[in-house]
């Protein structure tokens, strides 16, 4: 026969259980609030006086650290989150950070962090978003990175980042955004990161990148979710190859200010999903077909400092075209 319990044992059960289970009775994992601590006292004062106190979970009556998101497992607390961005930390990167091994979001955008990313952020494995731009950070990106096979999101833009673009990214297999415009990368795009499934948003512009999209699109099925791509303002050379085309979910195609050439090729008309497509100053010539201007999708098509040859445009053409007649050769 089932015992039950009495009112008052029950409700001492319910009481137990409840304290088990506070996050606010747990401790925070030693080694997580020595990393934070080691970072406090790295940081300039805007973020510091907001730090009250030895434990960034809170101890006590003293709540939360600013940016900080915490998360009960088991019997302790970790740090899951830390996010101190716009408060002009100036320094180094923090490598105490790469102690927080149970970080799933870093950001530390919009700040003044100046040298290296050091070569231990391979260490959490855990991370999915790691935001780092609008800062002055330099140097090469370390190959580590393509460790972090949980990262979704990865923005390093406008930093002084130089070398070639890692081809360890293609080893991020859930990577969807990868900003890295306004930097000083050089050299090739690793074709490899065609490879990645689920890449939805690809940018470069404004670095010092050469090459061809014809070299950047040579693995067969490559880029298969990839919506936008920007490669502007860089160095590439050669003409749009029609291949582009199989890349069907492409929407924004931003190719503006480098030096490429040739004819743009109708297939890229048959595109399902094209709806901005910026060519304006480059070196391409021939004439724009008809079957653009006929796109249900595109909204703005941007061709100006070219040398078109001008087209007779359909009945009912109603597209933004930024141009003026001097661009066109009769």
């Amino acid at each position: 026969m089932a015992r039950r319990l009495s009112f008052p044992a029950f409700c001492l059960c319910l009481l137990s259980f409840s304290l088990l289970n506070d996050p606010i009775l747990c401790k925070t994992l030693k080694r997580d609030v020595k990393a934070l601590n080691e970072i406090k006292a790295s940081l300039g004062w805007r973020v510091v006086y907001s730090w009250v106190g030895d434990d960034p979970c809170g101890d006590g009556d003293l709540p939360l650290w600013s940016g900080v998101t915490c998360t009960t497992q088991g019997d302790y607390r970790v740090v899951t989150k830390l996010e101190v961005y716009a408060v002009s930390i100036v320094g180094p990167f923090p490598t105490a950070v790469t102690n927080l091994l149970d970080l799933t979001r870093l950001d530390f955008h919009n700040n003044k962090l100046t040298g290296p990313i050091p070569p231990q952020i391979g260490r959490l494995k855990r991370l999915q978003i790691l935001n780092l731009r609008w800062n002055k950070l330099q140097d090469v990106i370390p190959p580590e990175i393509g460790e972090l096979k949980s990262l979704t999101h990865l923005y390093l833009s406008f930093n002084n980042f130089k070398g070639e673009i890692p081809r360890e990214f293609a080893s991020l297999p859930e990577l969807r955004y990868l900003h890295l415009q306004e930097n000083r990368f050089s050299g090739r795009i690793p074709s490899e990161l065609g490879t990645l499934q689920h890449l939805r948003h690809l940018d470069v512009g404004n670095n010092h990148l050469v090459g061809t999209i014809r070299e950047l699109i040579r693995i067969d099925g490559c880029f298969p979710s990839l919506r936008n791509l920007y490669l502007n303002d860089n160095y590439f050379t050669g003409g749009v190859p029609a291949q582009l085309a199989n890349l069907t979910n492409l929407e924004i195609l931003y190719l503006s200010h480098n030096k490429m050439s040739g004819i743009i090729p109708a297939e890229l008309a048959r595109m399902p999903r094209l709806t901005y497509l910026f060519l304006d100053y480059n070196q391409f010539s021939g004439r724009i077909s008809d079957a653009f201007y006929k796109h249900p999708l595109l909204k703005e098509m941007f061709i100006e400092g070219n040398a078109f040859r001008q087209g007779v445009k359909p009945i009912g053409y109603h597209k933004v075209l930024e141009v003026s007649d001097t661009d066109f050769l009769v």
